[in-house]
C-alpha cells in the first residue's frame, strides 16, 4: 500500500528546520564548492536520481524533504527507503527547500549522498578489459558524459589523472545520468603512478592524439586496453609520451581538426569495446583474418 508523506515523516525522527540551520549552508557549500568536503559528499536531488542512489546502495549523509512539494506515493515510498538508512532527516518549508533546489518545478526530494569509494588493489582487470583514463580533463560535464559512455559501452573502469574537474560538481553527476555511482573509477596522484600500474598489470596503452599515423579502425586491439583521453585545451600530458605507447587517431574529413573530448572517447571506447568483448578472437570485422 503505498502511504502518504506525512506517514512517511511519522515513522521517522525528522527535524524540522530553517534556510538558516548549519545543514542547509553545508548543503549550498557542497553545491558551490565553498566549503571543505572531505567525505566526497555531493547534491542528489529528485526521484531520479535519488532512485539510482536506492539502486546502488550510495551511501546517504542527510535526506531533506519537503512535504508541499511531495505530490505522487512512488516520491513518499522512495522518501521512505531513503529515510531508513539515512544518517540525519530534516523537513523543510517550500520557501528553504527552493533554496537548495536546481528544479523549476521541485519535487521535494534532496539529499546528500557520498561518492562511492574504489580500491585499485581490489581492481583484477580481466584479459579482454577496456579503461578509460582521463588525463587532466577540465569540464566535469564531460567528465560526466564520458562516465555516462563508459557505463553504456561497457568500459570495465575510468581512471582520473591530473584531475582538475571536481568530482561532487553537480555538472559531473548530471552528465553521468547516475553512471558515476555504477562505473569503477579511481584517481592516481601522479601520472607515473598509474602508468606504474598500467605496466605491472600488462594493459596495452593507447594515445588520443590527432597526429597519430594509425587511425583506430584499423588497430586489433583485443587484448587487456587503456585509451588516454587529454584535457580539452592541452592535450594528453607530456609525461604519456616518450615512445613505449602507441598513437591512435580518429580521421577528420572537413575543416575542424578534432572532436569534442567526449565524442571522441565514445567512438574510440566503443571500438575497443567491441573488438575485445564481442568479436571472436583473431577475427576483424566481417569475418576476415587479423
Amino acid at each position: 500500500m503505498s502511504e502518504t508523506i506525512a506517514e512517511v515523516i511519522g515513522k521517522f525522527d525528522f527535524q524540522a528546520i530553517g534556510e538558516q540551520n548549519p545543514k542547509i549552508k553545508q548543503i549550498k557549500g557542497v553545491i558551490s564548492n565553498s566549503k571543505p568536503n572531505p567525505h566526497k559528499l555531493f547534491a542528489a536531488e529528485g526521484i531520479w536520481l535519488l532512485g539510482m542512489c536506492e539502486k546502488f546502495g550510495t551511501p546517504v549523509d542527510s535526506l531533506i524533504l519537503c512535504p508541499e512539494h511531495i505530490r505522487t506515493p512512488e516520491a513518499a515510498n522512495l522518501a521512505e527507503k531513503i529515510a531508513a538508512r539515512a544518517n540525519e532527516l530534516y523537513t523543510v518549508s517550500a520557501k528553504t527547500f527552493e533554496k537548495i533546489s536546481e528544479r523549476d518545478r521541485p519535487d521535494g526530494l534532496f539529499a546528500l549522498a557520498q561518492l562511492p569509494r574504489h580500491d585499485i588493489a581490489d581492481f583484477r582487470p580481466a584479459d579482454d578489459a577496456v579503461i578509460l583514463i582521463l588525463d587532466g580533463v577540465e569540464i566535469p560535464g564531460n567528465v560526466g558524459t564520458m562516465m555516462r559512455m563508459a557505463d553504456g559501452a561497457g568500459v570495465d573502469a575510468v581512471f582520473l589523472c591530473n584531475r582538475k574537474a571536481r568530482l561532487t560538481h553537480p555538472k559531473l553527476i548530471k552528465g553521468s545520468q547516475g553512471a558515476v555511482l555504477s562505473v569503477p573509477f579511481f584517481e592516481f596522484e601522479t601520472v607515473e603512478a598509474c602508468r606504474a600500474w598500467l605496466s605491472e598489470n600488462n594493459v596495452t596503452v593507447y594515445l588520443a592524439d590527432t597526429r597519430a599515423k594509425l587511425y583506430y579502425y584499423d588497430e586489433p586491439f583485443g587484448k587487456k586496453t587503456a585509451l588516454v583521453m587529454g584535457s580539452e585545451r592541452y592535450g594528453i600530458s607530456r609525461e604519456w609520451y616518450g615512445g613505449e605507447y602507441e598513437m591512435i587517431a580518429i580521421p577528420m574529413q572537413g575543416s575542424c581538426d578534432s572532436l569534442n573530448v567526449g565524442v571522441a572517447a565514445t567512438v574510440l571506447a566503443y571500438e575497443a569495446v567491441k573488438k575485445n568483448k564481442f568479436l571472436p578472437q583473431g577475427l576483424k570485422p566481417g569475418g576476415k583474418e587479423i
